[in-house]
């Protein structure tokens, strides 16, 4: 009875940790380029609507994820030309990219709201989702639960283990000296900013095809800004990153579970708590001045002019 409760659990928190890790390994990548996007929001909530509408009109999951994809990277690519060749605000641009987002899906899946789907169902794989325990914890979650372990190794060896992840780093600490180098910081950036927001359209999609294979007007539900605040919190490491998108799914997944315990704690304070956490995780490392300095790419937000 306590392993089938602590497996659920542990199931639970990976799913609901799932889509923030994908927003947030691709915001990760963006900060690491210096450039700061905060329409992660708006770009997950296009992934979803674009995912949703496609899988219900084709009968294929995997084109919706494709759908989902390129919506977000579509979204993208606006930002990044706004940024990178009108040299707009990035801050501004980011917030009015959320507020698009938001807007356009609501207007182009309003007709889908309340129709829903089978979703994609999880892997059973021959061998390992038949051990007991660690069969049903670690070998029984969808494709895209796997997509995201695979995208932190990868994101982890690209920046740390690899000529081209070197440059990205460099073009984040200081674009000047880099275009001085020879590299093509624009394009960089440019490719780093695609990369985001397809992981970003990659995790809303996860929310409309397999956590809760529906639409619905607004369901990211602020996903899009804790996956910001994972970034910080993870201090720029891949790794930690996914720690921190499954702690917050632990936290989401608990006040579902509270509820149903009878805890005595009123239901919106636990709706509320993970948010609460998150902040204060936030305040905590932010104390930490030296780790953070250290870590923060220095050029983040900043405009960049170049010169011939």
């Amino acid at each position: 009875m306590a392993d089938g409760i602590l497996v659920s659990t542990i199931v639970s928190t990976v799913q609901a940790g799932t889509p923030l890790a994908l927003a947030a390994l691709g915001e990760l990548a963006v900060e690491r380029s210096g450039v700061l996007n905060l329409g992660v929001e708006g770009m997950m909530l296009m992934g979803a609507v674009a995912g949703f509408i496609t899988a219900v009109a084709t009968g294929s999951p995997a084109l919706g994820l494709l759908a989902a994809l390129l919506a977000g990277a579509l979204m993208a690519l606006l930002f990044a030309f706004i940024t990178q060749h009108l040299i707009a605000n990035q801050v501004a641009t980011g917030l009015a990219l959320t507020i698009f987002g938001t807007g356009l899906s609501a207007f182009v899946g309003k007709s889908y709201t309340g129709i829903s789907l089978s979703g994609i169902p999880s892997w059973h794989l021959p061998g390992l989702s038949d051990l007991p325990f660690v069969g049903k914890a670690l070998f029984s979650y969808d494709p895209l639960v796997y997509l995201s372990w695979l995208a932190v190794l990868v994101c982890y060896g690209y920046l740390y283990h690899s000529r081209s992840g070197l440059k990205l780093r460099a073009v984040g600490e200081s674009p000047e000296v880099a275009h001085a180098l020879g590299y093509p910081v624009v394009r960089m950036r440019y490719l780093a900013i695609l990369t985001g927001g397809a992981l970003a359209g990659l995790g809303g999609a996860y929310l409309s095809l397999v956590y809760t294979p529906l639409w619905q007007e607004g369901m990211v539900a602020g996903r899009g800004w804790i996956a910001l605040a994972l970034v910080v919190f993870a201090t720029w490491r891949p790794g930690l990153v996914l720690v921190g998108a499954y702690l917050f799914g632990f936290l989401t997944v608990f006040q579902y579970q509270g509820q149903s315990m009878g805890l005595g704690i009123p239901p919106d304070f636990l709706a509320m708590l993970p948010y609460l956490i998150t902040i204060v995780a936030l305040v905590f490392i932010s104390m930490d001045r030296t780790r953070v300095l250290l870590n923060t790419p220095v050029s983040l937000g900043k405009a960049f002019h170049p010169t011939a």
